[in-house]
């Protein structure tokens, strides 16, 4: 449950940042091509094509990690042995 948990919690931060990215790098895109602005193609070019691909590999990528970090987790934990207390 910890790790499904963990891995809708990936997507959906994953998802955000990716969208920014790809939001980024379309700006990023449109201002090295010079792609044309005409009828707003532009601004389409980035919300339609760079930031939805962002977004879906940013999902993809922190719902893997987060995943990834839950099950080395489980893997990891060592039930450790409460200290004694000293005999006074």
């Amino acid at each position: 449950m910890k790790i499904a948990l963990l891995a809708l919690l990936g997507l959906a931060l994953g998802a955000l940042g990716g969208a920014a990215l790809g939001i980024g790098a379309g700006l990023a895109w449109v201002e090295i091509f010079k792609t044309t602005d005409f009828e707003g193609y532009s601004g389409m070019l980035v919300f339609f094509t760079f930031m939805p691909l962002g977004a879906a590999i940013g999902g993809i990528g922190g719902a893997l990690l987060f995943a990834v970090i839950a099950i080395r987790d489980t893997e990891i934990a060592i039930e450790r042995e409460p200290l004694r207390q000293r005999d006074r």
